[in-house]
């Protein structure tokens, strides 16, 4: 397939993971251009209902008219870790059978240089998944110190030669202003020759400069807890990964909530509050071959699934 911007991924695992009843809610929280969401409603029933959120104006504004025009729809702009009040805002808290997170930068943010994702396409370099809120890459990278930025693309990037793009970074922004993604990835290459890599040796920066400036991973925390209370007994939670960092703090929220609470682990009598709250069903699910070679993008994922007890 040459154009995988609206490819949906690992979409049979997730279909089959979310274990959709006709009648059931289910909550897509990351809508993107809907693919998950549209094979989800296919699925459904008169009386299903299928709340889908994402905080890109752009990824709402583009919903297809058979989901827009659906009564069973309900379109929410906003940020995931807002879930427990977008759930209780429409009476459903308790209620929903079925969690899905596709975690990360959508293939149409990639893609559009305008929104700064990108170091193969020149943009401006804004990378706010919101372009509404917070402050763009551009304005942050003018301002921070070098040694938080050397951090930051250490911590978030797992890059090793966070000092020396950290170093090139400041040098660079005290000469001129860095306002475009070929720009930024130019000084990057500039002491990261990309002979020494598999990738493009920006690859790590801008991943790791994008998580911080949309605090992806403190986003995945909040609403992984939030899961709990919103989840009904028997709905299931699917989230998508793209990378180990996000996939480490999935892997472990489902691990701990599918155990007693600590103190209790071995007795035979647990209260109900510290019982587990979660049930592993099955291993983490990554992409096939075929789907790989149909979607690049799909390489990187993987599907871990879950069901509130």
């Amino acid at each position: 397939m040459s154009d995988d911007q609206h490819v949906p991924v690992l979409l049979d695992k997730v279909l089959s993971g979310l274990a959709i009843k006709q009648d059931g809610i289910y909550v897509d929280g990351t809508f993107g251009r809907g693919g998950h969401s549209s094979a989800i409603l296919e699925r459904l029933g008169e009386e299903g209902r299928l709340i889908a959120i994402d905080r890109d104006p752009q990824a709402i504004a583009s919903a297809a008219p058979s989901l827009s025009s659906d009564q069973r729809v309900t379109l929410v702009r906003d940020e995931f870790a807002n879930l427990a009040t977008c759930m209780g805002e429409r009476g459903v808290t308790g209620q929903v059978d079925g969690l899905l997170f596709d975690l990360g930068v959508s293939s149409p943010q990639l893609d559009e240089a305008a929104r700064g994702f990108s170091f193969r396409r020149d943009g401006p370099l804004d990378m706010r998944m919101d372009p509404d809120a917070g402050v763009s890459a551009a304005d942050w990278l003018q301002s921070v110190e070098e040694r938080t930025l050397r951090q930051i693309i250490f911590k978030y990037g797992e890059e090793r030669d966070a000092p020396r793009i950290a170093r090139a970074i400041v040098a660079a922004r005290n000469e001129a202003a860095i306002n475009s993604t070929l720009q930024l990835a130019d000084i990057i290459a500039s002491v990261v020759p990309a002979h020494k890599r598999k990738k493009h040796p920006a690859t790590k920066t801008f991943q790791a400069i994008r998580i911080y400036i949309n605090d992806e991973l403190g986003q995945i925390e909040s609403v992984l807890k939030q899961s709990l209370d919103v989840l009904k007994r028997g709905g299931r939670l699917c989230v998508i990964s793209f990378h180990s960092l996000e996939d480490r703090i999935v892997k472990r929220f489902m691990r701990e909530a599918s155990r007693e609470s600590e103190q209790y682990r071995g007795m035979p009598d647990v209260p109900v509050e510290h019982q587990p709250k979660l049930k592993l069903v099955g291993k983490a699910i990554a992409a096939s071959e075929e789907e790989i070679a149909d979607n690049v993008r799909a390489r990187s994922a993987h599907l871990r699934i879950a069901e509130r007890t």
